[in-house]
C-alpha cells in the first residue's frame, strides 16, 4: 500500500508519494503550511482515480479536461507527467523516466496508490 510522506523544507512544506516498495511515484509542489500541504494530497486522492491521460507526447495529441495526468518529455528527453486538477492546477510530478510504459505505469501506479494511501510525516 502506498504512503504520502510530508516532509518539511528549507521553504515550506510538500509530500511525496510512495509505492508499496517504498518507490517515490509522485511530488508536490512547496506548499506554505501544513494544511496547505494536506489539502493538495485530498485534491490528489480526488482528482488521480478519475484523471484521463494526455499524451503529448504523440504527434496531434488530443487534449483532455482536467482533471488529467499530462505526459510530457523534459529538457533531457526523459518521460514525466504531471497531474492537474480541475481548475487546471499542477499538484503532483513524477520524477524522469526513460521509457514511455515506466511513465505510464507511474500514472497507473499512482492512480491505485493515493486513494487509500496513508499519511505520514517525517
Amino acid at each position: 500500500m502506498g504512503k504520502f510522506v510530508i516532509k518539511n523544507t528549507n521553504t515550506g512544506v510538500k509530500f511525496d508519494l510512495k509505492a508499496g516498495n517504498g518507490q517515490v511515484i509522485a511530488t508536490s509542489e512547496v506548499y506554505n503550511s501544513k494544511d496547505a500541504c494536506k489539502n493538495g494530497i485530498a485534491s490528489v486522492q480526488k482528482n488521480a482515480p478519475v484523471a484521463a491521460v494526455e499524451d503529448q507526447t504523440v504527434e496531434g495529441f488530443a487534449t483532455e479536461k482536467n482533471p488529467k495526468f499530462e505526459i510530457y518529455n523534459d529538457k533531457a528527453g526523459e518521460f514525466r507527467f504531471r497531474l492537474k486538477a480541475t481548475n487546471g492546477q499542477i499538484i503532483a510530478v513524477s520524477e524522469g523516466y526513460t521509457t514511455h510504459a515506466n511513465c505510464v505505469n507511474g500514472i497507473e501506479s499512482v492512480k491505485k496508490n493515493a486513494v487509500d494511501a496513508d499519511i505520514v510525516e517525517e
